[in-house]
C-alpha cells in the first residue's frame, strides 16, 4: 500500500515551488541588486554635480 498524501498540502507545495521558480526568473529578467541601484544613483548625482559645476552664468 502506498503512502497517504494530503492533496491540499501537495497542491500548496506545488504552487509554492511554481511561484518560487517564477520569482527567480523575474529576478533574473528584471532585477538589479541594491548595490547596483545605489552605485547608479551615486554616479548620476556625481555627473549632475560635475555638469552643474561647468555651467556658465548668463550675464544679464
Amino acid at each position: 500500500m502506498g503512502e497517504i498524501v494530503n492533496l491540499n498540502r501537495y497542491r500548496k507545495a506545488q504552487d509554492r515551488l511554481r511561484q518560487q521558480k517564477e520569482a527567480e526568473e523575474n529576478r533574473v529578467r528584471f532585477g538589479r541588486t541594491r548595490d547596483e541601484k545605489v552605485k547608479e544613483r551615486a554616479e548620476r548625482e556625481r555627473r549632475d554635480r560635475e555638469l552643474d559645476g561647468h555651467r556658465r552664468d548668463d550675464p544679464e
